[in-house]
Protein backbone atom coordinates (compact mmCIF):
# COMPACT_ATOMS: atom_id res chain seq x y z
CA UNK A 1 0.00 0.00 0.00
CA UNK A 2 1.43 3.57 -0.90
CA UNK A 3 2.86 5.60 2.17
CA UNK A 4 -0.14 8.77 1.17
CA UNK A 5 -3.14 5.72 1.39
CA UNK A 6 -1.55 4.79 4.79
CA UNK A 7 -1.15 8.28 6.22
CA UNK A 8 -4.49 9.16 4.68
CA UNK A 9 -6.18 6.29 6.28
CA UNK A 10 -4.43 6.70 9.79
CA UNK A 11 -6.14 10.06 9.49
CA UNK A 12 -8.84 9.13 8.72
CA UNK A 13 -9.35 6.22 11.58
CA UNK A 14 -8.22 9.16 14.54
CA UNK A 15 -10.50 11.08 13.28
CA UNK A 16 -13.78 8.25 13.17
CA UNK A 17 -12.78 7.06 16.53
CA UNK A 18 -12.41 11.08 17.77
CA UNK A 19 -16.09 11.86 16.97
CA UNK A 20 -17.39 8.63 17.68
CA UNK A 21 -16.39 9.34 21.29
CA UNK A 22 -17.78 12.74 21.04
CA UNK A 23 -21.11 11.26 20.93
CA UNK A 24 -21.09 10.24 24.66
CA UNK A 25 -18.43 12.94 25.91
CA UNK A 26 -19.11 16.40 25.46
CA UNK A 27 -16.45 18.85 25.37
CA UNK A 28 -12.90 17.82 26.35
CA UNK A 29 -12.28 17.77 22.84
CA UNK A 30 -7.95 18.33 24.52
CA UNK A 31 -8.53 15.30 26.61
CA UNK A 32 -9.76 12.89 23.87
CA UNK A 33 -6.91 13.95 21.43
CA UNK A 34 -4.62 13.48 23.94
CA UNK A 35 -5.94 9.85 25.05
CA UNK A 36 -5.21 9.00 21.86
CA UNK A 37 -2.42 10.38 20.76
CA UNK A 38 -0.89 8.34 24.16
CA UNK A 39 -2.76 5.41 22.71
CA UNK A 40 -1.49 5.00 19.06
CA UNK A 41 2.00 6.03 20.07
CA UNK A 42 1.62 2.98 23.11
CA UNK A 43 2.07 4.75 26.29
CA UNK A 44 -0.22 5.82 29.59
CA UNK A 45 -2.44 8.45 30.21
CA UNK A 46 -2.38 10.30 33.61
CA UNK A 47 -5.65 12.02 34.41
CA UNK A 48 -6.09 14.69 36.55
CA UNK A 49 -9.20 16.49 37.58
CA UNK A 50 -12.00 17.00 40.19
CA UNK A 51 -14.41 13.89 40.97
CA UNK A 52 -17.67 14.02 38.72
CA UNK A 53 -15.97 15.36 35.14
CA UNK A 54 -16.75 11.50 33.25
CA UNK A 55 -13.42 10.21 33.44
CA UNK A 56 -14.71 6.86 33.91
CA UNK A 57 -17.31 7.39 31.54
CA UNK A 58 -14.35 8.46 28.92
CA UNK A 59 -12.16 5.64 29.36
CA UNK A 60 -14.99 3.03 28.97
CA UNK A 61 -16.43 4.67 26.02
CA UNK A 62 -12.88 4.40 24.53
CA UNK A 63 -12.76 0.77 25.12
CA UNK A 64 -16.36 0.32 23.72
CA UNK A 65 -15.06 2.21 20.27
CA UNK A 66 -12.37 0.48 19.90
CA UNK A 67 -13.79 -3.13 21.03
CA UNK A 68 -10.96 -3.58 23.49
CA UNK A 69 -11.52 -5.28 26.49
CA UNK A 70 -11.91 -2.97 29.84
CA UNK A 71 -10.96 -3.31 33.93
CA UNK A 72 -11.59 -0.76 36.48
CA UNK A 73 -9.46 -1.01 39.22
CA UNK A 74 -11.13 1.20 42.06
CA UNK A 75 -7.81 1.75 44.19
CA UNK A 76 -8.09 1.82 48.17
CA UNK A 77 -5.41 2.38 50.82
CA UNK A 78 -6.43 -1.44 51.72
CA UNK A 79 -5.93 -2.97 48.49
CA UNK A 80 -2.93 -5.81 48.04
CA UNK A 81 -0.66 -6.14 45.05
CA UNK A 82 -2.13 -9.17 44.47
CA UNK A 83 -5.35 -7.53 44.12
CA UNK A 84 -4.54 -6.03 40.73
CA UNK A 85 -1.92 -8.56 39.76
CA UNK A 86 -3.62 -11.97 40.30
CA UNK A 87 -2.31 -14.91 43.11
CA UNK A 88 -2.02 -18.26 43.17
CA UNK A 89 -5.01 -20.94 44.12
CA UNK A 90 -4.72 -24.51 45.41
CA UNK A 91 -7.42 -26.08 43.67
CA UNK A 92 -8.79 -29.76 43.65
CA UNK A 93 -9.41 -31.46 39.95
CA UNK A 94 -12.13 -34.26 39.29
CA UNK A 95 -9.47 -36.76 40.48
CA UNK A 96 -8.83 -35.43 43.91
CA UNK A 97 -5.61 -33.80 42.95
CA UNK A 98 -4.74 -30.68 44.55
CA UNK A 99 -2.76 -28.21 42.27
CA UNK A 100 -1.72 -24.38 42.46
CA UNK A 101 -3.57 -22.37 40.01
CA UNK A 102 -2.95 -19.01 38.76
CA UNK A 103 -6.21 -16.76 38.69
CA UNK A 104 -5.70 -13.53 37.02
CA UNK A 105 -6.07 -9.92 38.16
CA UNK A 106 -8.15 -6.74 36.67
CA UNK A 107 -4.69 -6.05 35.53
CA UNK A 108 -5.72 -9.03 32.69
CA UNK A 109 -7.35 -6.30 30.30
CA UNK A 110 -6.36 -4.37 27.08
CA UNK A 111 -7.80 -0.84 28.69
CA UNK A 112 -7.48 -0.49 32.16
CA UNK A 113 -8.65 2.40 34.55
CA UNK A 114 -7.00 3.03 37.42
CA UNK A 115 -9.38 4.93 39.16
CA UNK A 116 -7.61 7.33 42.22
CA UNK A 117 -4.53 5.45 42.09
CA UNK A 118 -2.88 7.61 44.76
CA UNK A 119 -5.32 6.34 46.79
CA UNK A 120 -3.47 3.23 47.07
CA UNK A 121 0.45 2.57 48.91
CA UNK A 122 3.53 2.76 47.36
CA UNK A 123 3.64 -0.69 47.16
CA UNK A 124 0.76 -1.60 45.48
CA UNK A 125 1.16 1.42 43.18
CA UNK A 126 3.98 -0.17 42.15
CA UNK A 127 2.48 -3.37 40.91
CA UNK A 128 1.33 -1.38 37.93
CA UNK A 129 5.17 -0.69 37.07
CA UNK A 130 6.38 -4.44 35.38
CA UNK A 131 2.78 -4.20 33.69
CA UNK A 132 3.01 -0.75 32.28
CA UNK A 133 6.82 -0.86 31.43
CA UNK A 134 7.47 -4.56 30.02
CA UNK A 135 3.84 -5.46 29.45
CA UNK A 136 3.79 -8.54 31.67
CA UNK A 137 2.91 -9.85 35.21
CA UNK A 138 4.87 -12.10 37.31
CA UNK A 139 3.85 -14.37 39.93
CA UNK A 140 5.36 -17.19 41.45
CA UNK A 141 8.42 -17.08 39.25
CA UNK A 142 6.30 -16.87 35.93
CA UNK A 143 5.70 -13.95 34.46
CA UNK A 144 2.12 -13.58 31.99
CA UNK A 145 1.79 -11.51 29.07
CA UNK A 146 -0.51 -8.75 29.11
CA UNK A 147 -2.82 -8.86 25.89
CA UNK A 148 -1.79 -5.80 22.96
CA UNK A 149 -2.75 -2.92 22.91
CA UNK A 150 -2.35 -2.26 26.52
CA UNK A 151 -3.22 1.19 28.07
CA UNK A 152 -3.15 1.64 31.45
CA UNK A 153 -5.15 5.20 32.50
CA UNK A 154 -4.92 6.34 35.85
CA UNK A 155 -7.13 9.02 37.69
CA UNK A 156 -6.06 11.48 40.62
CA UNK A 157 -7.73 14.05 42.68
CA UNK A 158 -5.17 17.54 42.26
CA UNK A 159 -7.66 18.86 45.52
CA UNK A 160 -7.94 15.89 48.31
CA UNK A 161 -5.29 15.18 50.03
CA UNK A 162 -6.48 12.82 52.89
CA UNK A 163 -6.11 8.45 52.78
CA UNK A 164 -3.62 9.78 49.36
CA UNK A 165 -0.44 8.44 48.59
CA UNK A 166 2.07 10.78 46.67
CA UNK A 167 2.90 8.79 43.24
CA UNK A 168 6.70 8.40 43.20
CA UNK A 169 8.23 9.88 40.24
CA UNK A 170 10.07 6.83 38.76
CA UNK A 171 6.07 5.95 38.26
CA UNK A 172 4.97 8.91 37.18
CA UNK A 173 7.37 9.03 34.43
CA UNK A 174 5.93 5.85 33.01
CA UNK A 175 2.79 7.91 32.02
CA UNK A 176 3.64 9.29 28.74
CA UNK A 177 1.04 11.92 29.03
CA UNK A 178 -0.24 13.93 32.00
CA UNK A 179 -3.62 15.53 30.99
CA UNK A 180 -5.21 18.09 33.34
CA UNK A 181 -9.18 18.07 32.57
CA UNK A 182 -11.22 21.44 33.41
CA UNK A 183 -14.21 21.87 34.46
CA UNK A 184 -16.99 21.94 31.42
CA UNK A 185 -18.25 25.33 30.07
CA UNK A 186 -21.85 26.66 30.38
CA UNK A 187 -22.74 25.25 26.93
CA UNK A 188 -21.37 22.23 27.48
CA UNK A 189 -22.70 22.11 31.16
CA UNK A 190 -26.28 22.17 29.54
CA UNK A 191 -25.71 19.37 26.64
CA UNK A 192 -24.85 16.89 29.58
CA UNK A 193 -27.59 17.88 31.78
CA UNK A 194 -30.17 17.21 28.43
CA UNK A 195 -27.67 13.76 27.87
CA UNK A 196 -27.99 12.15 30.81
CA UNK A 197 -30.79 12.76 32.35
CA UNK A 198 -33.65 11.54 29.80
CA UNK A 199 -34.61 8.49 29.31
CA UNK A 200 -32.84 8.20 25.72
CA UNK A 201 -28.99 6.60 26.32
CA UNK A 202 -25.94 7.25 23.19
CA UNK A 203 -24.61 4.27 21.88
CA UNK A 204 -21.43 4.06 20.36
CA UNK A 205 -20.04 2.10 17.43
CA UNK A 206 -16.72 -0.46 17.40
CA UNK A 207 -14.72 2.04 15.04
CA UNK A 208 -11.70 -0.01 15.31
CA UNK A 209 -9.88 -2.75 16.75
CA UNK A 210 -6.53 -4.39 18.39
CA UNK A 211 -5.01 -5.37 14.88
CA UNK A 212 -5.83 -1.88 13.64
CA UNK A 213 -4.14 -0.34 16.47
CA UNK A 214 -1.47 -2.39 16.37
CA UNK A 215 -0.84 -1.31 12.56
CA UNK A 216 -1.70 2.32 13.20
CA UNK A 217 1.17 2.33 16.13
CA UNK A 218 3.43 0.51 13.34
CA UNK A 219 3.52 3.51 11.05
CA UNK A 220 4.16 6.05 13.72
CA UNK A 221 7.05 4.51 14.38
CA UNK A 222 7.90 5.22 10.99
CA UNK A 223 7.70 8.61 10.92
CA UNK A 224 10.71 10.41 9.70
CA UNK A 225 12.52 13.14 12.12
CA UNK A 226 14.70 15.49 10.35
CA UNK A 227 18.26 16.32 12.21
CA UNK A 228 17.52 19.88 12.88
CA UNK A 229 14.08 18.81 13.91
CA UNK A 230 15.65 16.28 16.85
CA UNK A 231 18.29 19.13 17.80
CA UNK A 232 15.13 20.99 19.19
CA UNK A 233 13.77 18.31 21.15
CA UNK A 234 17.05 17.42 23.03
CA UNK A 235 18.00 21.20 23.57
CA UNK A 236 14.34 21.19 24.94
CA UNK A 237 14.70 18.71 27.53
CA UNK A 238 18.16 20.09 28.47
CA UNK A 239 16.66 23.31 29.19
CA UNK A 240 14.63 21.95 31.77
CA UNK A 241 17.70 21.30 33.95
CA UNK A 242 19.37 23.55 35.82
CA UNK A 243 22.54 21.89 35.07
CA UNK A 244 22.60 22.45 31.80
CA UNK A 245 25.08 25.64 30.86
CA UNK A 246 22.31 27.17 28.67
CA UNK A 247 19.14 26.54 30.73
CA UNK A 248 16.42 29.33 31.37
CA UNK A 249 16.86 31.50 34.20
CA UNK A 250 13.85 29.99 35.90
CA UNK A 251 14.72 26.99 35.14
CA UNK A 252 17.97 27.38 37.13
CA UNK A 253 16.20 29.44 39.67
CA UNK A 254 12.86 26.99 40.48
CA UNK A 255 14.03 23.35 38.65
CA UNK A 256 15.51 20.39 41.26
CA UNK A 257 15.37 18.00 38.62
CA UNK A 258 14.29 18.35 34.95
CA UNK A 259 12.69 15.76 32.58
CA UNK A 260 13.66 12.55 31.87
CA UNK A 261 14.87 10.17 29.20
CA UNK A 262 11.03 9.04 28.63
CA UNK A 263 10.14 12.57 28.21
CA UNK A 264 12.34 12.97 25.31
CA UNK A 265 11.08 9.80 23.46
CA UNK A 266 6.81 10.85 24.78
CA UNK A 267 7.55 14.05 22.53
CA UNK A 268 8.77 12.59 19.70
CA UNK A 269 6.52 9.30 19.49
CA UNK A 270 3.58 12.40 20.12
CA UNK A 271 5.04 14.36 17.97
CA UNK A 272 4.86 11.83 15.16
CA UNK A 273 1.25 10.81 15.49
CA UNK A 274 0.42 15.05 15.21
CA UNK A 275 2.52 14.64 12.19
CA UNK A 276 0.61 12.12 10.55
CA UNK A 277 -3.13 13.61 11.73
CA UNK A 278 -1.54 16.86 9.57
CA UNK A 279 -1.05 14.67 6.96
CA UNK A 280 2.65 14.81 7.01
CA UNK A 281 5.13 12.05 6.87
CA UNK A 282 7.72 14.06 8.87
CA UNK A 283 7.54 16.45 12.70
CA UNK A 284 7.41 19.65 12.65
CA UNK A 285 8.46 22.10 14.82
CA UNK A 286 4.65 23.07 16.06
CA UNK A 287 4.22 18.77 16.61
CA UNK A 288 6.93 19.17 19.08
CA UNK A 289 5.53 22.51 20.58
CA UNK A 290 1.61 21.13 21.09
CA UNK A 291 2.22 18.28 23.16
CA UNK A 292 5.37 19.30 25.07
CA UNK A 293 3.15 20.53 28.02
CA UNK A 294 1.38 17.03 28.85
CA UNK A 295 4.26 15.10 28.08
CA UNK A 296 6.61 17.02 30.41
CA UNK A 297 4.64 18.39 33.03
CA UNK A 298 4.83 15.59 35.22
CA UNK A 299 8.67 15.01 34.92
CA UNK A 300 10.02 18.24 35.88
CA UNK A 301 10.49 18.63 40.06
CA UNK A 302 10.42 21.87 41.12
CA UNK A 303 12.71 22.89 44.24
CA UNK A 304 11.65 24.57 47.37
CA UNK A 305 12.30 28.35 45.65
CA UNK A 306 9.89 27.08 43.07
CA UNK A 307 7.23 25.39 45.42
CA UNK A 308 7.14 28.25 47.91
CA UNK A 309 6.60 30.70 45.29
CA UNK A 310 4.03 28.61 43.81
CA UNK A 311 5.46 28.57 39.91
CA UNK A 312 3.72 25.56 38.26
CA UNK A 313 6.20 22.75 35.92
CA UNK A 314 3.62 24.23 32.49
CA UNK A 315 5.27 27.41 33.70
CA UNK A 316 8.64 26.07 33.17
CA UNK A 317 7.75 24.36 30.07
CA UNK A 318 5.93 27.55 28.68
CA UNK A 319 9.46 29.60 29.42
CA UNK A 320 11.43 27.24 28.21
CA UNK A 321 9.92 26.71 24.85
CA UNK A 322 9.55 30.82 24.35
CA UNK A 323 13.76 30.84 25.07
CA UNK A 324 14.65 28.13 22.60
Amino acid sequence: MPLETQVQQFKENFNRVEAEIHKRIVGQDTIIEGILLCLFANGHVLLEGVPGLGKTQLVHTLSEVLNLSFNRIQFTPDMMPSDITGTMLLVEDAHGRKQFEFQPGPIFAQIILADEINRATPRTQSALLEAMQERTVSVARTSHKLEEPFCVLATQNPIEMDGTYRLPEAQLDRFLFKLQIAFPSEEALGEILRRTTSETETAVAEISDADTIQSMRQLVRRVLVAEHVESYIIRLIRATHPDTPNSPDMTKEFVELGASIRGLQAITLTAKVKALLDGRYNVAFEDVQSVALPALRHRIILNFEGEGEGIQTDDIIQNVLHNL
